[in-house]
């Protein structure tokens, strides 16, 4: 099957080959001394234990940070430079936040880890396979948790440190379909009559969507083959992996591959948008939908779920010059002012203790009930399976 044209730029190739071909020649790195407040460092541990500042104290992180003169953080959202903003406003100290997709920060801190001239202070880091499987398994980075918030967050959430999840949602027209989502299953996406109609970004350049599909092959089977015997009024074949077969199904429905959820929100909520489609965004997008005259609403109800949690993750540099500063900021990521500058479009804090974002996407109701959620203790096994969803994906759609 030849792969359609979207009309929203060629299909970006995959980039998490050439850098884990670059992360694998990488040595393991030496071990950064403990920051000028004596507070630990990154550790030696093979595995990447997070390091837990079991003798965190606010005052002292704050008057050696400020000896350090400043911070820089990538992330992969614009936001982080009103966090950045934020975090300055708050301490006097220069942050300085940078808007990077994955792939590009991976590479980067990779590269700087050999040559030992660091820059990326602190990431916010989207992909958890590659942080789990790359950068923390080879000492680019270390996992920082102060002590004080530590029993606020589950274990789950520490290693790594989850700082944030936000969702990718499955998104309608409701000018075009005004009385609501005109699918209600996750297997519509899978039939004819949506051939060439389900817009989303490219699964081979956006890392969360091959974890999506991952996770759904351990943690989604019950949920989808109920929904397959709902829609369909049948049992899928005994033995024929649900995850699978839809995932088959959605790569050789000839979905609209773009390059961005930008191009993806537009093609399906664009306000000269008259074709009927059915889209995977994050809901960020749902920012546009006002400035930019979009339509879009989340499908309500679909089942499974009407989308995917992602998570951030935050982690440090091991060879940052401002460790101090990079741990002060991670503490401020974990705090509502600062967690708070990136839940205008919604969003579910790291950190159990703190308020989620008050604005929902049109359309979503609950974050953990509609959406499904990732099982981070499987990030490792995600990494390791990444190539071959990869190539189920290439395989099944052309």
């Amino acid at each position: 099957m030849s792969r359609p044209s979207s009309g929203f730029g060629s299909p970006r190739r995959n980039r998490f080959v050439a850098t884990a071909i670059v992360a694998g020649a990488l040595t393991a790195a030496a071990c950064a001394p403990p920051g000028a407040d004596g507070a630990p460092g990154p550790g030696s541990h093979a595995d990447a234990t997070p390091v837990v500042d079991t003798g965190f104290d606010l005052a002292k992180l704050v008057a050696a940070a400020r000896k350090e003169g400043g911070v820089t953080v990538y992330d992969s959202t614009g936001d982080i430079t009103k966090t950045a903003a934020a975090f300055t406003a708050k301490y006097g100290i220069k942050a300085t936040g940078v808007k990077s997709k994955v792939g590009e920060t991976l590479e980067k801190m990779t590269r700087e880890n050999q040559a030992g001239n660091v820059t990326i202070d602190v990431t916010n880091y989207e992909d958890g396979p590659s942080l789990v499987g790359q950068l923390l398994a080879r000492q680019v980075v270390y996992t920082y948790v102060p002590g004080p918030l530590a029993d606020d967050i589950p274990a789950t959430g520490q290693n790594p440190l989850r700082v944030l999840s936000k969702g990718n949602l499955w998104i309608y027209n409701p000018e075009i379909f005004p009385k609501g989502c005109p699918v209600d299953s996750m297997w519509d996406l899978t039939d004819p009559a949506w051939k060439g109609k389900v817009a989303l970004q490219d699964p081979l350049g956006k890392p969360n969507i091959v974890e999506f599909f991952n996770q759904l092959k351990v943690k989604g089977d019950d949920e989808l083959r109920k929904a397959y015997r709902t829609e369909y009024g049948k049992e899928l074949p005994a033995g024929e992996p649900a995850a699978d077969s839809w995932i088959e199904g959605l790569a050789k429905n000839a979905p609209i591959i773009t390059s961005s959820d930008d191009d993806a929100a537009a093609a399906v909520a664009a306000p000269n948008q008259k074709e009927p489609r059915i889209g995977l965004v994050s809901n960020a997008k749902f920012r546009d939908a006002k400035d930019k005259g979009y339509h879009m609403r989340v499908c309500t109800g679909l089942r499974p779920w009407a989308g995917f949690q992602y998570p951030k993750y935050a982690a440090i540099a091991t060879k940052t010059e401002h460790p101090n500063a990079a741990k002060l900021f991670v503490h401020f990521m974990l705090t509502q002012e600062g967690i708070g500058t990136q839940l205008a479009n919604g969003g579910v804090p790291g950190n159990p203790k703190l308020e989620p974002g008050a604005f929902m996407p049109s359309g979503l109701t609950d974050w953990n009930a509609q959406l499904f959620v990732f099982d981070p203790t499987r990030l490792r096994k995600d990494f390791e399976d990444l190539q071959q969803m990869q190539d189920f994906w290439r395989l099944n759609h052309g």
